[in-house]
């Protein structure tokens, strides 16, 4: 072989190696930006903070308004179409936001509440009993792991509804019920999706999520299922320890599968402590996580 063949052979050696270091490079960076779009639960507690940071988001008040703007652009940036659906309930004016990413009919609806209650009637100070609460856990936190499933979860997933309910949680104040949004918009749903998912109180730093009593019960085995398999079943436990009235109600009793995911043995429910200070990006991550895989897995296409 003469100088010049051998040349030629060393820079055709260095083309193809450069070729090849420039696929592992992209493909690097290609599996790089795919974890990128997975739940972040640091990015979660930003929501909780930045939803608390706008103040009590009471109903008519000055912060509820901001929320709403504050859930439709981060939405809207993220890809999805948002509705304000307006009624009214009891006197009080209700604005459910709902959010989808097509036309299609949703084979699953995942809610919570944004809205925070106007008095801190558990809080141990009687002094404090009448001011609002802050409702980081009680109203951010579910709120934050919608917004973060609506930023990383992938775009051919089975059609989701993703619903923030409006009124939930002023009951046992006089001239106020329970879950006047939630009722309100089950009361003009025309579709009937698989199942509903509602996301509540998710946040604390000692996190404990026992079924719930109202729940379907096949439903709930299936998330709680999904949780043991990712390492979380002394987080997610598989016994039920209460039955409660939350937003998944109505969806129950209009025949729709629906399952209660909440820390109901939160310390600072109801009380003016419910601050950011009280949720965990863990917590957050752990929730996040589990709804992420369990909605994927129902389309493993979306994977």
């Amino acid at each position: 072989m003469t100088k010049r063949s051998v040349a030629v052979y060393l820079i055709a050696i260095g083309f193809l190696l450069a070729i090849t270091l420039g696929w592992y490079a992209r493909a690097f960076l290609l599996g790089q930006q795919a974890a990128s779009v997975k739940f972040d639960g640091s990015r979660a507690l930003i929501d909780v903070q930045t939803q608390v940071g706008f103040g009590p988001r009471i109903p008519g008040s000055e912060a509820h308004a901001k929320i709403l703007e504050w859930m439709r652009s981060e939405l809207e940036s993220a890809g999805w179409q948002v509705q304000i659906q307006q009624s009214e309930s009891m006197g009080h004016p209700i604005q459910n936001l709902m959010a989808s990413r097509t036309d299609d009919p949703p084979q699953f609806i995942l809610g919570a509440h944004y809205d925070s209650r106007l008095w801190a009637n558990r809080d141990p100070d009687p002094a404090k009993q009448h001011d609002p609460v802050p409702g980081a856990d009680d109203g951010a936190s579910g709120v934050a792991v919608l917004m973060e499933l609506a930023r990383t979860l992938p775009k051919n997933t089975e059609p989701i509804w993703l619903v923030f309910f409006d009124a939930e949680d002023n009951g046992e104040i006089p001239g106020w019920d329970w879950l006047l949004g939630s009722r309100a918009f089950v009361a003009g749903l025309t579709v009937k999706p698989k199942a509903m998912i509602l996301v509540d109180m998710v946040g604390g730093t000692t996190l404990q999520l026992p079924m719930e009593g109202n729940s379907t019960p096949g439903l709930s085995r299936s998330i709680w299922q999904t949780a043991a398999d990712l390492g979380y079943k002394n987080i997610f436990m598989p016994q039920a320890k209460y039955d409660i009235e939350d937003d998944h109600v109505p969806f129950l009793q209009s025949g729709i599968p629906a399952v209660d995911i909440i820390d109901l043995d939160y310390p600072y429910w109801h009380t003016t402590a419910d601050t950011p200070n009280h949720v965990s990006a863990q917590s957050l991550q752990i929730v996040g996580s589990v709804l992420w895989t369990w909605l994927t897995e129902q389309n493993p296409q979306s994977k």
